[in-house]
């Protein structure tokens, strides 16, 4: 008689991530994951204690896309911040459901400024590195105000309140930006 297979905790987060992309954060239940992969809700609580403890793990591989289609992303500008103006853009244009975890759930273990930042890459400070002579007082005045308004670009962009190409949005960041460094 065959064995069955095992389903591993690399099956169950990478079932929980595709159910993420596909369908959103609030789908992500143990019912609902048990049946898109193909089991009881055994194996999972087997694996993690508990949904909390399975929906962090979400976060955090959530978490690491992001900074690697920041890593990836191409957006290589002379103008401080454009660059992560356009990857979180783009990120919240082709990954609307893992920008909504990421940047509009709430979650209180991660300020934004952390998520944005990345773990290891240290995104502000790349951008903050290409300012001339930046004025260390003014640059957390400058990332908030360039803040606000990429992600209100983002969200503007994902609920369809906005359409910008590429260039458009480009255009407004450098503007906005070399306004805000004055």
């Amino acid at each position: 008689m065959a064995r069955k297979e095992s389903i591993t905790k690399q099956m169950i987060i990478d079932g929980a991530f595709d159910m993420l992309r596909e369908s959103g954060y609030e789908s992500v239940t143990a019912r609902k994951l048990a049946s898109h992969i193909g089991c009881s809700t055994q194996p999972i609580f087997r694996v993690y204690e508990n949904m909390d403890e399975l929906l962090r793990e979400l976060f955090e591989r959530t978490r690491t896309e992001y900074e690697e289609f920041c890593l990836n992303g191409g957006n290589d500008f002379d103008t401080p911040f454009v660059s992560l103006g356009m990857n979180y853009i783009q990120f919240a244009r082709k990954e609307q459901n893992m920008f909504r975890l990421l940047f509009l759930s709430g979650n209180k273990e991660h300020t934004l400024y952390e998520l944005i930042n990345g773990n290891e890459n240290a995104f502000v400070m790349k951008e903050i590195k290409k300012m001339k002579k930046p004025n260390m007082d003014k640059v957390e005045d400058i990332f908030t105000k360039v803040f606000i308004f990429m992600h209100g670009m983002a969200c503007m962009t994902i609920t369809g309140e906005l359409e910008l190409t590429d260039e458009d949005a480009c255009g407004m960041l450098e503007d906005a930006i070399k306004g805000f460094i004055g």
